[in-house]
């Protein structure tokens, strides 16, 4: 069965981009998972601030994170596949203990760590300095948000034996470029 690599970071962090230059580049190749939250909010649901909603939203998320996957190796199972976030990204937005959040979705952090076979880590650009502003209607977070979620994603997924870090960059032309070469080596480590 061919590999599993998650695409994660911050927000603003360049994923989005590198993804859609590799699909172009490598579109025989590979199969991309799409980012479960974007599909969640910008299909007609909304976010709220109270804490039992935020918690409903995550599991929603885990769950068509993991449906995702397996639909994508059922109908592709000879291609490599990139994950656009991975299934631990939630612990991050989790308003709770890791504990309460593993308990409640049925998991660990060992199994999770053991769907993926590498991580690949885009720092956001707030880290930088730069705005993360986007066209992405779902982003509501500010730059200093996005700091703050990237330390808590680079804290969890850092925890994988194959973690690569595309760390942020004044120029992101080079930053998205390092993002790509970082994936293709990770490819062929693979091949």
């Amino acid at each position: 069965m061919k590999k599993r690599i998650v695409l994660t970071g911050g927000p603003g962090g360049g994923k989005t981009t590198a993804i859609d230059l590799l699909r172009r580049e490598f579109s025989n190749q590979i199969v991309v998972v799409p980012e479960s939250a974007t599909m969640l909010f910008s299909g007609g649901i909304e976010r709220g601030d109270a804490t039992h909603l935020i918690k409903a939203h995550q599991q929603a998320i885990f769950s068509l994170q993991k449906h995702l996957e397996h639909i994508q190796r059922t109908m592709h199972p000879d291609r490599l596949m990139l994950c656009d976030r991975g299934s631990l990204d939630g612990l991050a937005y989790w308003p709770g203990e890791q504990d309460e959040f593993f308990e409640c979705l049925n998991t660990n952090l060992h199994t999770e760590l053991n769907q993926y076979d590498a991580v690949i880590f885009f720092e956001t650009a707030a880290k930088s300095g730069q705005s993360i502003h986007s066209n992405n209607p779902v982003r509501n977070e500010s730059d200093q948000q996005a700091i703050l979620l990237d330390d808590k994603l680079q804290a969890v997924w850092s925890q994988h034996p194959n973690f690569n870090l595309v760390k942020s960059s004044e120029s992101f032309i080079q930053k998205v470029m390092f993002g790509i070469d970082t994936i293709r080596k990770v490819m062929d480590s693979y091949n």
